[in-house]
């Protein structure tokens, strides 16, 4: 019996809750720590994030019109099937990250506990950041938290996953829509996330994860008419992102200059930056 033949995978672009190439065609290698050689990864073009852009806007009004617990629910089975990978999780972040199978374990581990923790705030944020306001006159005033719309994000080019995690479980639990563009030398965990996404209930377009180089496809996406705000904390030239974004007035969110430590304990920061704070006056008695 002859031996077998190594397969080399081809992953490709998730785009609308499908799998698409990417048009340009161009793939790269991804390698492990050592150099040794993983898979081939697509490379996402102008062309592909503009796809990314509509499939997102397309799937907003539907997101962000789900209730609260639905879209918390929809979150929480995402973790599920997270927790249902975790070992090919644990392979992946171990082989990109040059991490001990324990500590790598850990990494993966504090990503779920993360997706679950932005969950849980699904049907929270709106008590904690709304209001009701003391108004001089025959009126009922309140503020509530509404979803800035379409979301770039660069993800984190040194944390694969739970930094991955850490920018986009924010974006969506708040009900905006994302267009990631994951960590170039570290795509598999981000490309196997696209997987547990399309394989959960979260409608296609909410998420769409491209893999390629921030620094091309970053100036496309800050420069988008129809993206709303940025997340450049995988992005090297950030002040150039900033006017990019300023020709169609999206907000940028500011991000340290080093890559934070993603195994800190988050806090409420990225969800309020992702909403609108919307005052509606109501006359009593009517």
């Amino acid at each position: 019996m002859s031996e077998r033949v190594t397969v080399a995978k081809t992953y490709k672009l998730f785009i609308g809750g499908k799998f698409p190439r990417s048009e340009s065609g161009r793939v790269y290698p991804v390698t492990d720590s050592k150099g040794n050689f993983l898979a081939n990864a697509a490379h996402a073009s102008r062309k592909d994030v503009r796809d990314a852009v509509v499939a997102a806007r397309k799937a907003f009004p539907g997101w962000s019109g789900a209730t609260a617990y639905n879209r918390g629910q929809v979150l929480y089975r995402v973790a599920e099937v997270l927790e249902g990978r975790r070992d090919q999780f644990v392979a992946e972040v171990g082989a990109a990250e040059g991490l001990s199978g324990r500590r790598a374990e850990a990494v993966v581990d504090a990503a779920i506990d993360r997706w679950v923790w932005y969950a849980g705030w699904t049907d929270k944020v709106a008590s904690v950041l709304g209001a009701a306001n003391p108004v001089a006159g025959p009126y009922f005033s309140f503020t509530v938290p509404e979803p800035t719309g379409v979301v770039g994000i660069l993800a984190p080019q040194k944390s694969s996953l739970l930094g991955l995690v850490s920018v986009l479980a924010p974006a969506l639990a708040t009900g905006c829509t994302a267009v990631v563009v994951s960590s170039a030398e570290r795509p598999l965990p981000a490309i196997t996330l696209s997987e547990v996404l399309a394989t959960s209930d979260l409608p296609g377009g909410v998420a769409n994860i491209l893999t390629g180089r921030a620094a091309e496809l970053g100036p496309w996406l800050a420069s988008h008419g129809d993206v709303n705000a940025l997340d450049p904390t995988g992005a090297e030239d950030r002040a150039e992102l900033a006017r990019e974004a300023a020709g169609t007035v999206k907000r940028v969110l500011a991000v340290p200059a080093d890559e934070p430590d993603w195994t800190q304990r988050p806090d409420i920061a990225r969800l309020r930056r992702y909403l609108e704070a919307k005052t509606v006056w109501h006359p009593m008695g009517v």
